[in-house]
C-alpha cells in the first residue's frame, strides 16, 4: 500500500466526483428490474433450492442469471468506473418470504464478488435490524440499533443493502462522494490534507481476535494504482481514544475529523434517498461514504425495519481495494450472530 504523497493537496476529478443535488435527478444510478429479469431471479431461486445446498455452499453456477447478466455487468462498470453506486428497484418482495429474499441477495452477490465476514460472529449475510442493543456500549455495532449512523465506510469492495421492510418513520439513507469530500478538504484546509495519509488509530469495538490489540492503525486516504481510496469511520477513530495505549488526537487531527463530518453533512454535497421494499443499494466502499438517519420502528417484530447486507470483495481485476479492508472482520468465538440477536429480541417481545 502506497502513501499517495503525490496526491497531497491535488484535487481529483472523474465520474465518482459528484454532489447530491447534481445527481438526484439523474437516472444513470438507478435500475428498475424488468419482468424478464424478475423471472430470471425466480428461476435462479428455484434452481438454487433444488441443488439441496445450504446457502453459503452455493456457487455462482448454482444461481444462474442469464437474463440479468448484462445488467449486472453494467452495474459493475458503474461501480468500478462510474459514480460508484447503483440502486436496483422492482423486486416484488410481497411474492417471497424473507428466507427467499435473503437467498436472492446472496445469489446476485455470487455474480459480483466473494462475501466476507461483516462481524466477529462471521456473518457473511448480515441482517440490519434494531435488536434493542445499547448504542452507548462500545461492543455494540450501531447497525443493531435505531440510532443514526454518521458518514462512514464498511468493509470489502462492494456494499449491498436490500430493503425488505422500511421503518415506521425515518431511516433515510445518505451518500457523499469521497472525491468531492477530498477536494473540499484540499480547497478549505490544504494544511490538513497530508494528515489523511498518516496512520490513524481505530477502535475494534471489542471484535479483536485472541492476542490482537483492541485497535488497529490505517490511514484515511491511500493510493492504489493512482486512484484515491478513502476509508472513514469517525466514531471508530474517536472511540479508540478510550484505550490508554493509543496516542491522543492532536488539535489538528480533531479539526480534520470535524471538517470531514461537516463537509459530508452539508446538503450541498450529499444525496439522500429512502430505500423502499424490493430495492437494493450497491456502493463502491472506497469512493462514497454512507449514512443513515435515526428511525422510529414498529413494535411488532414482523413489521420492523429489516435490511439484508453483503460485504463483497469484487471478482477479478476490479478488486483494487486495500487488502486489509477486503479481508472483512475475523471470526471470534462466542459472538452472537445477527440472526441470533434478532431472534432473541423477538422472543423478548413475545
Amino acid at each position: 500500500m502506497e502513501t499517495g504523497k503525490a496526491m497531497h493537496c491535488t484535487p481529483i476529478d472523474g465520474p465518482a466526483v459528484w454532489t447530491g443535488p447534481e445527481v438526484a435527478g439523474c437516472a444513470d444510478w438507478q435500475h428498475r428490474l424488468t419482468s424478464r429479469e424478475v423471472a430470471d431471479l425466480e428461476s435462479a431461486l428455484t434452481h438454487a433450492k433444488a441443488t439441496g445446498k445450504a446457502m453459503l455452499a452455493l456457487e455462482r453456477d448454482d444461481f444462474p442469471l442469464p437474463a440479468l447478466a448484462t445488467s449486472i455487468a453494467r452495474w459493475m462498470e458503474i461501480l468500478q468506473r462510474g459514480r460508484g453506486f447503483v440502486n436496483v428497484r422492482g423486486l416484488p418482495v410481497d411474492r417471497f418470504d424473507e428466507a427467499d429474499l435473503a437467498l436472492m441477495q446472496w445469489g446476485i452477490g455470487l455474480h459480483m464478488g466473494t462475501a466476507v465476514s461483516q462481524n466477529a460472529a462471521g456473518d457473511l449475510l448480515g441482517h440490519v435490524r434494531d435488536t434493542g442493543a445499547d448504542p452507548d456500549d462500545p461492543s455494540v455495532r450501531l447497525y443493531r440499533t435505531r440510532v443514526g449512523l454518521d458518514y462512514h465506510s464498511d468493509g470489502a469492495d462492494i456494499i449491498a443493502l436490500m430493503c425488505i421492510r422500511p421503518a415506521k418513520r425515518g431511516g433515510a439513507s445518505r451518500m457523499v462522494s469521497c472525491g468531492t469530500l477530498y477536494n473540499e478538504i484540499v480547497r478549505r484546509r490544504p494544511d490538513l490534507t497530508p494528515l489523511l495519509y498518516e496512520p490513524w488509530y481505530w477502535d475494534r469495538n471489542e471484535e479483536q481476535g485472541p492476542g490482537e490489540d483492541p485497535y488497529f492503525t490505517l490511514p484515511i486516504c491511500f493510493d492504489v494504482d493512482g486512484q484515491l481510496r478513502f476509508f472513514y469511520i469517525g466514531w471508530y477513530i474517536r472511540g479508540a481514544q478510550r484505550h490508554g495505549q493509543v496516542p491522543r488526537l492532536t488539535p489538528e487531527q480533531h479539526e480534520l475529523l470535524d471538517l470531514i463530518d461537516a463537509i459530508a453533512g452539508d446538503p450541498a454535497h450529499y444525496l439522500e434517498f429512502m430505500l423502499e421494499p424490493g430495492e437494493i443499494a450497491y456502493l463502491k466502499n472506497s469512493t462514497a461514504l454512507h449514512a443513515r438517519a435515526a428511525y422510529e420502528d414498529f413494535e411488532e417484530p414482523a413489521r420492523k425495519r429489516h435490511m439484508v447486507r453483503l460485504w463483497l470483495t469484487a471478482h477479478g481485476e476490479w478488486a483494487d481495494g486495500d487488502a486489509f479492508v477486503q479481508q472483512g472482520i475475523p471470526k471470534k468465538q462466542g459472538v452472537v450472530s445477527d440472526a441470533a440477536a434478532i431472534a432473541a429480541a423477538d422472543t423478548s417481545k413475545a
